[in-house]
Protein backbone atom coordinates (compact mmCIF):
# COMPACT_ATOMS: atom_id res chain seq x y z
CA UNK A 1 0.00 0.00 0.00
CA UNK A 2 1.51 3.33 -0.99
CA UNK A 3 1.01 6.59 0.82
CA UNK A 4 -0.65 9.35 -1.11
CA UNK A 5 0.88 12.77 -0.53
CA UNK A 6 -1.56 15.58 -0.14
CA UNK A 7 -1.01 18.63 -2.26
CA UNK A 8 -1.62 20.87 0.75
CA UNK A 9 1.43 22.78 2.00
CA UNK A 10 2.15 22.19 5.72
CA UNK A 11 1.69 25.01 8.22
CA UNK A 12 4.38 25.66 10.84
CA UNK A 13 4.89 27.81 13.91
CA UNK A 14 8.32 29.20 14.74
CA UNK A 15 9.16 30.67 18.13
CA UNK A 16 12.63 32.13 18.40
CA UNK A 17 14.53 34.20 20.95
CA UNK A 18 16.91 36.97 19.95
CA UNK A 19 19.83 37.68 22.26
CA UNK A 20 19.60 40.52 24.76
CA UNK A 21 22.92 41.87 23.43
CA UNK A 22 20.93 43.81 20.86
CA UNK A 23 18.81 46.89 21.44
CA UNK A 24 15.22 47.10 20.25
CA UNK A 25 16.37 49.24 17.32
CA UNK A 26 18.74 46.48 16.16
CA UNK A 27 16.03 43.78 16.09
CA UNK A 28 14.51 44.70 12.71
CA UNK A 29 17.42 43.38 10.56
CA UNK A 30 17.50 40.11 12.53
CA UNK A 31 13.74 39.61 12.15
CA UNK A 32 14.03 40.39 8.43
CA UNK A 33 16.85 37.82 8.12
CA UNK A 34 14.55 35.11 9.53
CA UNK A 35 11.64 36.17 7.32
CA UNK A 36 13.94 36.24 4.29
CA UNK A 37 15.08 32.67 5.01
CA UNK A 38 11.45 31.53 4.88
CA UNK A 39 10.52 33.58 1.81
CA UNK A 40 13.67 32.54 -0.10
CA UNK A 41 12.60 28.91 0.33
CA UNK A 42 9.20 29.63 -1.23
CA UNK A 43 7.43 29.96 2.10
CA UNK A 44 4.45 32.14 2.92
CA UNK A 45 4.37 33.99 6.26
CA UNK A 46 0.83 34.14 7.67
CA UNK A 47 1.44 35.63 11.14
CA UNK A 48 4.21 37.62 12.76
CA UNK A 49 4.14 38.67 16.42
CA UNK A 50 6.65 40.40 18.65
CA UNK A 51 6.18 39.17 22.23
CA UNK A 52 8.72 41.62 23.59
CA UNK A 53 11.57 41.28 26.03
CA UNK A 54 11.07 38.55 28.64
CA UNK A 55 13.08 37.05 31.47
CA UNK A 56 14.36 33.48 31.04
CA UNK A 57 13.49 30.90 33.65
CA UNK A 58 17.20 29.99 33.71
CA UNK A 59 20.31 31.70 32.27
CA UNK A 60 21.17 30.87 28.67
CA UNK A 61 24.77 31.61 27.67
CA UNK A 62 25.06 33.88 30.70
CA UNK A 63 22.04 35.95 29.67
CA UNK A 64 18.84 36.37 31.65
CA UNK A 65 16.63 38.16 29.08
CA UNK A 66 15.74 37.81 25.40
CA UNK A 67 13.36 39.11 22.74
CA UNK A 68 10.67 36.56 21.87
CA UNK A 69 9.32 36.42 18.30
CA UNK A 70 6.57 34.24 16.84
CA UNK A 71 6.03 33.42 13.17
CA UNK A 72 3.48 31.19 11.47
CA UNK A 73 4.20 30.17 7.92
CA UNK A 74 3.43 27.71 5.14
CA UNK A 75 6.41 25.88 3.70
CA UNK A 76 7.09 22.70 1.76
CA UNK A 77 8.53 20.12 4.17
CA UNK A 78 11.74 19.53 2.20
CA UNK A 79 12.66 23.24 2.47
CA UNK A 80 12.21 23.34 6.27
CA UNK A 81 15.71 21.91 6.83
CA UNK A 82 17.25 24.88 4.99
CA UNK A 83 15.33 27.36 7.18
CA UNK A 84 16.35 25.52 10.36
CA UNK A 85 19.99 25.58 9.22
CA UNK A 86 19.83 29.38 8.89
CA UNK A 87 18.33 29.62 12.38
CA UNK A 88 21.01 27.35 13.92
CA UNK A 89 23.84 29.29 12.30
CA UNK A 90 22.50 32.72 13.29
CA UNK A 91 24.53 33.81 16.32
CA UNK A 92 21.88 36.43 17.18
CA UNK A 93 19.28 33.72 17.88
CA UNK A 94 19.66 32.10 21.28
CA UNK A 95 16.95 29.42 20.89
CA UNK A 96 14.36 28.46 18.30
CA UNK A 97 11.64 25.86 17.89
CA UNK A 98 9.64 24.94 14.82
CA UNK A 99 6.49 22.87 15.21
CA UNK A 100 3.89 21.59 12.78
CA UNK A 101 0.61 23.38 13.38
CA UNK A 102 -2.81 22.28 12.23
CA UNK A 103 -4.71 25.07 10.51
CA UNK A 104 -8.08 25.57 12.20
CA UNK A 105 -11.26 25.92 10.22
CA UNK A 106 -13.69 28.78 10.87
CA UNK A 107 -15.93 26.35 12.81
CA UNK A 108 -13.04 25.29 15.08
CA UNK A 109 -12.10 28.93 15.75
CA UNK A 110 -15.72 29.74 16.67
CA UNK A 111 -15.90 26.68 18.94
CA UNK A 112 -12.65 27.67 20.71
CA UNK A 113 -13.98 31.21 21.16
CA UNK A 114 -17.19 29.91 22.79
CA UNK A 115 -15.16 27.72 25.16
CA UNK A 116 -12.95 30.67 26.11
CA UNK A 117 -16.03 32.80 26.79
CA UNK A 118 -17.53 30.08 29.02
CA UNK A 119 -14.28 29.78 30.97
CA UNK A 120 -14.03 33.54 31.51
CA UNK A 121 -17.70 33.74 32.57
CA UNK A 122 -17.23 30.87 35.01
CA UNK A 123 -14.10 32.42 36.53
CA UNK A 124 -15.93 35.75 36.87
CA UNK A 125 -18.77 34.01 38.77
CA UNK A 126 -16.25 32.33 41.07
CA UNK A 127 -14.58 35.67 41.78
CA UNK A 128 -17.94 37.14 42.80
CA UNK A 129 -18.62 34.15 45.08
CA UNK A 130 -15.26 34.58 46.82
CA UNK A 131 -15.99 38.20 47.69
CA UNK A 132 -19.09 37.46 49.80
CA UNK A 133 -20.52 40.29 51.91
CA UNK A 134 -20.84 39.91 55.69
CA UNK A 135 -23.93 37.85 56.39
CA UNK A 136 -24.98 39.41 59.70
CA UNK A 137 -24.60 42.88 61.04
CA UNK A 138 -23.37 42.94 64.61
CA UNK A 139 -25.26 45.09 67.12
CA UNK A 140 -22.81 47.25 69.10
CA UNK A 141 -24.83 47.05 72.32
CA UNK A 142 -24.82 43.26 72.17
CA UNK A 143 -21.07 43.26 71.56
CA UNK A 144 -20.47 45.59 74.53
CA UNK A 145 -22.51 43.31 76.82
CA UNK A 146 -20.50 40.26 75.78
CA UNK A 147 -17.23 42.09 76.40
CA UNK A 148 -18.40 43.21 79.86
CA UNK A 149 -19.25 39.60 80.79
CA UNK A 150 -15.81 38.44 79.68
CA UNK A 151 -14.03 41.17 81.63
CA UNK A 152 -16.08 40.53 84.82
CA UNK A 153 -14.99 36.94 85.09
CA UNK A 154 -12.07 36.16 87.37
CA UNK A 155 -10.75 33.37 85.18
CA UNK A 156 -8.90 35.67 82.78
CA UNK A 157 -5.41 34.68 83.92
Amino acid sequence: MSKVKSSKIPHYELLYIISNKFSENELAPIVEKVKKAILDNEGNITLSEDWGKKRFSYPINGQHFGYYMLLEFDLVGEKLAKVERVLRLASEIVRHQVIFKKVKTAEEVAKDKKIAEKISAKSAKEAVKESKPIKEKVDLKELDEKLDKILETSDLL
